[in-house]
């Protein structure tokens, strides 16, 4: 599995974002997916994840109720919808594919990375 982060920028405190993930290969369908970040001088941390199928999704207490994730299974692509982004939200972002679909919230739990996509809010 290939995988590209795309949709990152820079916006102001209390803005939105919406950023996309794309897979290649027949069996993105299988896999779970998550969302990671990482800020300067930190460790990457979780952020969020999905199922299979769309029907769980996990999120960091930090992004809870702000940031949603979905995905589409036709198009193999997996997006992270981000609303009232905060200063501290300020990282690059990575996609992530798990063969075991276990949406765990640590990152050598997923088999898989993109590229990562910079997001920077502004105060």
């Amino acid at each position: 599995v290939q995988l590209q982060a795309f949709g990152g920028g820079l916006v102001q405190a209390g803005a939105s974002l919406r950023l996309s993930c794309a897979a290649s290969g027949r069996i993105f369908s299988t896999y779970g997916m998550g969302w990671f970040r990482q800020a300067p001088g930190k460790e990457r941390e979780f952020v969020a994840a999905i199922n299979w199928n769309g029907g769980g999704t996990k999120y960091a207490d930090s992004v809870k109720g702000r940031f949603t994730i979905s995905r589409d299974n036709a198009k193999n692509t997996v997006s992270l919808q981000m609303n009232s982004l905060k200063p501290e939200d300020t990282a690059v972002y990575y996609c992530a594919a798990d063969r075991d679909n276990s949406m765990v919230p640590r990152s050598t739990g997923y088999d898989y990375w993109g590229q990562g996509t910079q997001v920077t809010v502004s105060s």
